[in-house]
């Protein structure tokens, strides 16, 4: 009997239909209630549910960018950079501090506000680039051939840091960013579409199309996937893995200190600790797209706005971080690769 039974679950474990695992079916199980779910409420109430399609992907599209810098940085050196939230976080105090410089009037889209904005907004992604740069070359790559807890527990180290210096800066109180954008809105079937929401999804649509277009066109796009797949391999092959790994962090800081200029531009409203919240979720989106995935980070990005908005609707805000965060260990358990993700073996 001992036998027989250990035969069967050895059989159940191991069992495969169609290709797939008993855990990927769990996976698509879940993932098909919740549309089931979500198409009901279309069904019932279709001008609500588009309202908070729109407000899911507005808030997706945020998250995408910062999701992004996390999986660059993992797909290279297997790093999750605990500090990128914060990086975002200072890349929208420093796009407030530059903004204090102009004679802004907010409310309003005037000419000195324009200019304001397509000064600042670069200017941000280049100073968070420099700074990203510099926290590479000083916190991490004297840990690289270090045990992996090492540069982890250096990366937690950094994001309070970085906490630290904005707590400083300004105070535990809120930052108001200034409100620079148009309030110009339009109705379509009753649905609501400010300015603001288009403003952030073409400029994210705009940023990860540029990304995956420098990744797959460009000679360092293609050294920092040969290193992301084998780096001593590349490194025989002649790439700089210094150089490549601090254009890995240039880049992501690229994307975050946008992500940072753009949350403020739309919520108007900053906080000290906003990283650590954003970062979690954010990190949680690369997760469930396939950390290390491009295009899998900016569709978890997605989902992840999705389903915060879809939560603050018909569950309720107090439980939308339980529902994420569920998500998060959900998918560890299920499928561990992602959606995007794919196994590959072990470095």
């Amino acid at each position: 009997m001992v036998g027989s039974g250990a035969s069967v679950l050895k059989r159940f474990r191991s069992s495969q239909l169609g290709g797939m695992s008993l855990p990927d079916y769990g996976f698509y199980i879940l993932c098909a209630t919740a549309i089931v779910l979500l198409a009901t409420q279309a069904v019932l109430h279709p001008s609500d549910f588009a309202q908070i399609l729109v407000f899911g992907v507005t808030q997706g599209a945020i998250y995408a960018l910062v999701a992004l810098g996390y999986t660059m940085v993992y797909g290279i050196i297997e790093l999750i950079n605990f500090a990128h939230g914060d990086v975002f976080t200072l890349g929208a105090y420093i796009g407030t501090a530059i903004l204090g410089f102009f004679s802004l009037t907010e409310g309003s889209f005037t000419t000195i506000n324009l200019i304001a904005l397509l000064l600042v907004f670069p200017l941000v992604m280049l100073i968070m680039g420099g700074i990203n740069v510099a926290i590479e070359r000083v916190a991490y790559r004297p840990l690289r051939n270090a045990p992996r807890l090492a540069p982890l527990i250096t990366a937690i180290g950094m994001s309070f840091l970085l906490e630290g210096i904005m707590f400083l800066w300004k105070g535990p109180a809120t930052v108001h960013f200034p409100d620079i954008l148009p309030q110009a809105s339009t109705t379509v079937a009753g649905v609501f579409f400010g300015f603001k929401d288009v403003f952030v999804v073409v400029v994210a649509a705009i940023l990860v199309t540029l990304l995956a277009l420098f990744i797959n066109r460009t000679r360092l796009g293609k050294a920092m996937r040969a290193t992301a797949q084998d780096r001593d391999a590349a490194q025989l092959m002649g790439i700089d893995i210094n150089r490549t790994i601090a254009a890995t962090f240039f880049i992501g800081a690229l994307l975050a200190g946008a992500g940072g200029m753009i949350w403020g531009l739309y919520y108007n409203t900053i906080y000290y600790q906003l990283g650590f919240r954003s970062g979690l979720i954010a990190f949680t989106a690369a997760v469930f797209g396939g950390i290390g995935n491009i295009p899998g980070a900016a569709i978890g990005g997605l989902v992840i706005g999705l389903t915060a908005a879809f939560s603050d609707s018909y569950i309720g805000s107090k439980w939308t971080q339980v529902v994420i965060f569920g998500i998060l260990i959900g998918v560890l358990v299920f499928r561990p690769t992602g959606l995007l993700g794919m196994r590959v073996p072990e470095k």
